[in-house]
């Protein structure tokens, strides 16, 4: 039976587009199939930042940050804390990865024309010691067009295998089965959905129309996680993090379902580290909704108080932008699913970001004029529209005040208007002095050291009850679901491997459905702009090594 095509890569995000860009520029003739309509080509990749990690980067040397790969290499360790015996791909992945932050990654991208945001930002930023989880240094880069403009060169260059007729884009195509001819998987079956014209991130129609089957020598799995459906989520849920909340929010769309690693586990590929994955802690609902249960999540900088559901503070170092993990364990251990930020007007003022293409139309639109305004008295637009409309935030002038209104919010009658009045008032004497035994202030002045954070994202040290300084804003915070850490293992050349070890002829692996690379290469957490890299890396190294084997 003839082949119809080389390879056949499943999925349309950036992992996929990265494979067959490499398949069609060497030469292979590739089916991209993907459950969506046409205009969600690039996945998840489109709504994201555009975040990515480098080491030792000319931006990062610019701001004298001095990083190196052993720097990273340390900072990699102490993140995954890779402790089972089936880390042993992911942490070969690891090194690789960390080999490709601090080499040619930056420049591969520089020559399809990706440009980078000159600020570094900081991101899981640790507190801990040394050998323990975060970013020593600011490694977080922009990219100039955030997400879209990632996505943008590697569409480009699979549009350009459209034209010259090797690469074939089938919309709508739900992959259901893989099927073997002599031991090694060679068939694509599924369903053919009916055309829709749904827009990006909104849910489109399941309805069959159809059935197909394709066959190829190759497949490359690029489909991605479950963070879209909370089911999935709940079911691998760690237990060493207890219950999961009743409440959580999306943060990627309802196509984000996970169900093709279910296929390629039926086909015989092996699934580790299920119970790894990232959710955020500072999720707020999205006042102008795309998807269901659409939630954003606030990028904070390090200034504002973090309280329980009852009004106590975090523990150290569980301050805002520091440990991801940590603070959902912590929070998880309340017996409550959300949290409060209590800070300033100055404070939103500078150091909230939110995540997402859509949330920084100036970045995303690469309009220099619109990011300067950033430097303009005032939130930005959309942090001012989440104020203005936004189910989370409460503004007053007064802590008694505030704490009404949280309650009001919540239903839950927790907060204490004097403890709240006594938290701020706490934290407000030990700003007087530039030395303090509140290891937040400590950090926040520390922050301030570096002078990214001193220009654009950590405001100077004041007294939230200063009246020059408010209103009081209080900001809750859900659970936000977002990666899967976890996924099926590969070697170092993405080929999926079985439960004995062996590869499974004809298959490979990319992106989130990889965990990234390996079946987990953070391990147990991120230094973060390591998941669109890592899609790129892993979908690079699929495509390449599908189109060497093909021979």
């Amino acid at each position: 039976m003839a082949y119809d095509a080389d390879a056949i890569v499943i999925g349309g995000g950036l992992a996929g587009l990265a494979a067959t860009a490499e398949l069609a520029e060497a030469g292979r003739r590739v089916i991209l199939l993907d459950q969506e309509p046409e205009q969600a080509l690039g996945g998840q990749a489109h709504w994201s930042f555009g975040g990515l990690f480098f080491v030792d980067s000319p931006e990062q040397r610019r701001l004298r940050i001095r990083d190196s790969h052993r720097l990273a290499w340390q900072d990699w360790l102490g993140t995954a804390a890779f402790d089972r015996p089936e880390d042993h791909w992911p942490r070969r992945w690891a090194e690789s990865y960390v080999d490709f932050a601090a080499g040619e990654k930056r420049a591969w991208l520089h020559r399809m024309g990706v440009r980078f945001f000159p600020v570094v930002g900081w991101a899981e930023r640790g507190g801990y010691d040394a050998n323990g989880h975060g970013n020593s240094v600011p490694r977080f880069h922009i990219t100039w067009g955030t997400g879209p403009g990632l996505v943008e060169p590697f569409e480009r260059r699979v549009r350009a295998g459209v034209a010259r007729g090797r690469v074939e884009l089938r919309f709508r195509h739900r992959v259901t089965g893989l099927k073997r001819t002599a031991g090694a998987v060679d068939t694509v079956t599924g369903e053919v959905l009916a055309p829709s014209t749904a827009q990006r991130g909104t849910a489109s129609s399941r309805e069959a129309v159809g059935t197909f089957e394709l066959r190829a020598q190759a497949v490359i799995v690029a489909s991605g996680g479950i963070g879209g459906n909370h089911e999935l989520v709940r079911a691998n849920w760690p237990e060493r993090l207890g219950t999961p909340p009743e409440k959580m929010l999306s943060g990627v769309p309802a196509h984000v379902d996970g169900l093709m690693l279910g296929v390629a586990e039926d086909a015989g590929g092996r699934i580790i580290n299920r119970d790894r994955m990232w959710h955020y802690t500072e999720g707020i609902e999205n006042w102008n909704p795309i998807w269901a249960r659409h939630g954003i999540r606030i990028l904070p900088g390090p200034s504002s108080l973090w309280l329980d559901a009852t009004g106590r503070r975090l523990p150290v170092p569980l301050f805002p932008g520091f440990d991801t993990l940590g603070t959902l364990d912590h929070i998880m251990r309340t017996g409550h699913g959300y949290t409060w930020f209590v800070l300033s007007r100055k404070i939103i003022e500078k150091e909230f970001t939110l995540s997402g293409s859509e949330q920084n139309p100036d970045l995303t639109g690469r309009s220099v004029r619109d990011v300067l305004g950033r430097a303009r008295h005032g939130a930005p637009g959309p942090v001012q529209a989440f104020m203005d409309h936004g189910a989370d935030f409460v503004i007053e002038r007064e802590p008694a005040a505030l704490a009404r209104r949280m309650n009001e919010l919540t239903g839950d009658d927790l907060i204490d208007a004097d403890a709240l009045h006594g938290e701020i008032a706490a934290r407000d004497r030990e700003i007087r002095n530039p030395y303090t035994k509140d290891l937040q202030v400590t950090a926040v002045h520390g922050a301030r050291r570096y002078l990214g954070d001193r220009l654009i994202r950590v405001a100077a040290p004041h007294r939230l009850l200063d009246p020059a300084a408010g209103p009081l804003i209080a900001v809750r915070l859900n659970i936000l679901t977002r990666k899967s850490l976890g996924g099926l293992e590969t070697d170092l050349s993405a080929r999926v491997l079985t439960e004995d070890g062996s590869p499974l002829p004809g298959v490979y692996a990319a992106g989130e459905a990889a965990g990234f690379g390996g079946g987990g290469v953070h391990g147990y957490r991120s230094l973060e702009g390591t998941f669109l890299g890592g899609c790129l890396f892993s979908g690079r190294t699929a495509g390449r090594a599908a189109a060497r084997a093909l021979g």
